[in-house]
């Protein structure tokens, strides 16, 4: 019996790539089963997907693009991403539908809340693309905005890091690991969870809760729907 019943994963761009290619289906076939799994456990389950493996926003030579059209093309990438996973969930078996918040009608759904709803419902998995549809926000705000507009009861997210720490534990050895904390204190604290604006919008909205935890082994996404501890609880 999982311990939530409507969860909205957030996946990194990352998790999807090879060493030297966008993709590792092999990775994204994994990713599909345990999803699969996750719905055979009565779960209803939104998916955002970053662009990581695709374009890294205004970060290094596109470090002097236009800030818009850089972040444009950060949101076609998840687009990328999201049509690849859906592919996936479909041959594991899943009914798969993305939505898109920029109009792309050859290639998804427009968001549509109650829409997105009704198909979770249904027992179909949601793919939200192109995050909150405007640039100078991250896919952060998209998986805030669309926890809250999904109504879900946490929201997952898989990251390279086994949860929140006082310091960035890739660079200060004697960073530790936080197990539970507030948006607030989060926020106040400057940890590098989410960004502000989503934190304030899981804050305002009181979204009733974030787990944080490592994707290295994908079977910790059963683990947390099981009840496990791992990670970072963060919460109003």
């Amino acid at each position: 019996m999982a311990v939530y019943h409507r969860v909205l994963l957030k996946l990194s761009g990352e998790a999807l790539k090879a060493e030297q290619d966008l993709f590792d289906f092999e990775k994204v076939r994994q990713i599909a089963e345990i999803i699969r799994r996750m719905h055979d456990m009565g779960v209803e389950i939104g998916i955002v997907i970053g662009a990581g493996n695709i374009w890294r926003g205004r970060q290094g030579p596109a470090a002097h693009m236009d800030a818009v059209t850089a972040d444009q093309m950060g949101m076609l990438g998840t687009m990328i991403n999201c049509l690849c996973v859906a592919d996936a969930l479909r041959q594991a078996g899943l009914d798969a539908v993305v939505q898109s918040a920029v109009d792309m009608h050859r290639f998804a759904e427009p968001v549509n809340t109650m829409a997105a709803r009704r198909h979770l419902k249904e027992g179909r998995i949601v793919l939200f693309a192109c995050g909150t549809g405007n640039p100078f926000f991250s896919t952060d705000s998209g998986v805030a905005l669309r926890a809250i507009e999904m109504e879900v009861d946490a929201i997952l997210m898989a990251k390279n890091v086994d949860g929140v720490y006082t310091a960035d534990p890739m660079k200060d050895p004697t960073a530790t690991l936080i197990r539970d904390i507030t948006y607030t204190e989060a926020l106040s604290r400057g940890l590098k969870v989410m960004d502000a604006s989503a934190f304030a919008l899981c804050a305002e909205n009181r979204v009733p809760m974030v787990r944080l935890f490592g994707l290295d082994d994908p079977e910790n996404l059963i683990r947390v729907l099981e009840g496990s501890d791992i990670g970072t609880f963060v919460h109003p």
